[in-house]
């Protein structure tokens, strides 16, 4: 474009000749009224002589209201201004062109001069209409609806001397141009706020997936040079655990071009990792992939959330978890009575809850110097082999469980050299059987703040003890010793209680040449007190044989004392009139002058002739004699009952008669009733065990007793007390 422009007059050619003429004429007549672009032209003062139509209708006004006008007198004042200083800026300058961007506003302002009539009209025949201020190029003013954009070029004219004689305008619309790139650049500027704050980092690659363009954020974010970034790209810091199975993933989305989307970790500037979340869609141009376009989203704080979420709930679970396995164990040691038993739950739960391979406790002999392994009772209460084991640790040993009880602390060692870093030592000649152990848990064992003893557990890996693991092992710890303080109570009271009730029994049966006799008696485990069970048999002074079996309701010291006085009383009466009816008839005096009303009291009477088998009987509401025979079909007794001690009765007595290969057996309800089976079920069961005892058992009484007791007892739990009493008459030898 030329920077200087020869304006002669329109009339007037520079080739002479009348065609010349004619075409000048022509060519100016078209471009003021026909080009589409503005035109016009300003002399040295500023006044417009020449005006197109084109330029007239882009303003707003008509090219008469513009003409000999300057554009202080044309133009609203604020255009005007800009237009003016325009022009002096062409005038007074070398040469160059100017380049201005004119917003024409439907509203502006009316000219500032109005004096001219004649400018005044064409003024007033623009509607109202006018140039707003210019827009320079490049600024994000917004444009009304009825605004219109101008890009205009000013030109200075030049006469054949290269005296500047005016400024030459050029105006073109290009208000849609520029609407669309205001759209465009503020979608972009949208776009850019969005990734700001959604702390998003964007890439490009080129349509193989090789990085296409620089991107400074993600460098600033890893440490990249721009050339790692162009050699590796964004998968170049991809943590290495991570990268196999990215890479993977977006080769074979850039293969199938579609979307890309994971999450992965990557080494930052710092060293240090954070998560990013990735999402690439491929960028297409018709049906081909031009390029691809990537956002990284540092989600590592929502990673460590659901990472701290994670744990925090693992951790409640475990502890809730725990805390249900305490609430257990304490039930459990709640029903274990002896020490043994409370050894087994403790083994049970130290596995269920920790994990733990093996398991000891430890309890202080009396004179507080060595510790004694117990050994857990295996299920169905049968004493359990004794481990290969020593019997005694002593305290002064550096030991586990020494350390424990000597220090009152729990003792941890999550590792063989941390075992021989603390005892100098190792227990591999202590526990041999348990050789491959790799973590060790001593707990102490306190009663009123003194020990009694030591838990040990162990691990046949190295095992790490947290905190909260310590506090429930603590708390389990304190559990057992309460447990093992009531074990060791329960056992010197039912030993000693065991010792009473037995010493009120028979110490030995009579022996008879032509009868054998077997007793049992088995005390109830749940209990510790003397019960009122009791078997009598003794000589009468004619040589016959005194047979009683008896129960006295309840438990303690007074069910004893009521159990011993019906067994004196019995025999003083016995010896005085031996029949049963009259020594049952005396217990009742006897029974309603010196005990309670509510005292419930049964027993079977019956007087034998040992060489004959003949004898008579009387049942004052114990449960019926169990007769077997070799030649019949075992059964109970059907004769009448009768009623219990003390309750009005007139007692009657029958014959019976025991034959030679025969047993008698009399026994407690404790034998037949249980909280699962009746009496009337007990019975018929009694009766059922008694037919399958094989021949050689019915022959033997020590055997018939263990062998019904033993039958009757099984699968049932034992919660009363059971007698048992046989005769049986051997067959005669030959």
């Amino acid at each position: 474009m030329s920077t200087e422009t020869s304006v002669p007059h329109p009339r007037t050619s520079a080739v002479e000749g009348p065609d010349m003429d004619a075409f000048d004429d022509a060519l100016y007549s078209a471009l003021m009224k026909q080009a589409p672009a503005g035109i016009a032209y300003f002399d040295t003062e500023l006044r417009c002589r020449r005006a197109g139509e084109a330029l007239a209708g882009l303003l707003g006004v008509s090219g008469a209201g513009l003409e000999r006008h300057t554009p202080a007198q044309a133009l609203p004042e604020a255009l005007a201004a800009e237009v003016e200083a325009a022009l002096r800026e062409v005038l007074a300058g070398e040469g160059a062109p100017l380049e201005t961007d004119l917003i024409v506003s439907a509203g502006a302002d009316k000219p500032a001069d109005t004096e001219n009539p004649e400018h005044a009209e064409h003024a007033g025949n623009a509607g109202g209409g006018g140039l707003a201020a210019p827009l320079p190029l490049g600024t994000a003013g917004g444009l009304g609806p009825g605004d219109r954009v101008l890009s205009c070029l000013w030109l200075p004219v030049r006469a054949a001397d290269g005296a500047v004689r005016g400024v030459a305008l050029t105006a073109h619309d290009v208000t849609e141009r520029r609407r669309a790139e205001e759209i465009i650049r503020r979608k972009e500027q949208r776009y850019r706020s969005l990734v700001e704050a959604s702390s998003q980092v964007v890439w490009v690659t080129g349509p193989d997936g090789r990085p296409l363009d620089d991107a400074p954020e993600w460098r600033a974010i890893t440490g990249q040079t721009p050339e790692d970034y162009a050699a590796g790209g964004w998968l170049a810091v991809v943590h290495g655990d991570d990268r196999a199975r990215v890479e993977a993933i977006w080769n074979e989305c850039v293969a199938d071009e579609r979307v890309f989307e994971t999450g992965y970790r990557i080494r930052t500037r710092s060293g240090g990792h954070r998560h990013f979340d990735v999402r690439a869609v491929p960028i297409r141009q018709g049906d081909e992939v031009i390029e691809w376009v990537g956002a990284n989203t540092d989600v590592t704080g929502q990673k460590e959330a659901e990472e701290m979420r994670g744990r925090l709930t693992e951790q409640l679970s475990a502890a809730a978890l725990r805390t249900a396995r305490l609430q257990q164990a304490t039930s459990m040691l709640a029903e274990a009575l002896t020490v043994s038993q409370v050894v087994q739950v403790i083994t049970e739960v130290g596995r269920s809850a920790i994990g733990a391979d093996y398991s000891a406790v430890a309890l202080l002999d009396d004179d507080k110097l060595r510790l004694s392994i117990v050994t857990p009772s295996p299920p169905g209460g049968e004493t359990a082999p004794r481990p290969a084991t020593r019997d005694d640790i002593r305290v002064s040993d550096q030991t586990v469980m020494s350390v424990a009880v000597r220090e009152s602390r729990p003792f941890l060692a999550q590792h063989p050299d941390e075992l021989r870093l603390q005892l100098g030592r190792d227990e591999a000649e202590l526990f041999t059987q348990h050789n491959e152990e790799r973590a060790w848990v001593g707990l102490p064992l306190l009663a009123a703040g003194a020990p009694i003893g030591a838990l040990r557990f162990s691990f046949t890996r190295p095992r790490e003890i947290t905190e909260e693991e310590r506090v429930f092992l603590e708390a389990l710890a304190g559990q057992c010793a309460l447990a093992v303080e009531r074990a060791l109570l329960f056992e010197r009271e039912h030993k000693t209680a065991e010792e009473l009730q037995r010493s009120l029994l028979p110490t030995a049966l009579p022996q008879l040449p032509g009868m054998v006799l077997a007793a049992r008696y088995n005390p109830a485990t749940r209990h510790v007190q003397v019960g009122g069970d009791w078997y009598d048999v003794f000589r009468l002074p004619d040589d016959r044989l005194a047979v009683a079996a008896g129960d006295v309701m309840g438990k303690g010291v007074l069910a004893a004392a009521g159990m011993g006085r019906v067994r004196n009383a019995l025999r003083a009466l016995a010896l005085n009139d031996p029949r049963p009816a009259a020594v049952l008839a005396g217990l009742d005096r006897l029974f309603s002058a010196t005990e309670d009303e509510e005292q419930f009291t049964t027993v079977a009477y019956a007087v034998i002739d040992p060489e004959t088998g003949q004898g008579a009987f009387s049942n004052a509401g114990h449960p019926p004699p169990l007769l077997i025979s070799p030649d019949a079909p075992a059964r109970v007794s059907t004769n009448e009952p009768g009623t219990p001690l003390g309750w009005p009765s007139q007692r009657q007595q029958t014959s019976f008669s025991i034959e030679t290969g025969n047993t008698v057996v009399f026994y407690s309800d404790g034998l037949v009733e249980n909280r699962r089976r009746g009496v009337d079920a007990g019975l018929e069961e009694l009766v059922s065990v008694a037919a399958d005892a094989p021949p050689e058992v019915v022959g033997d009484p020590e055997r018939l007793v263990d062998f019904l007791v033993d039958r009757m007892l099984a699968g049932y739990e034992q919660v009363d007390d059971v007698t048992v009493l046989a005769l049986h008459v051997p067959p005669k030898t030959v």
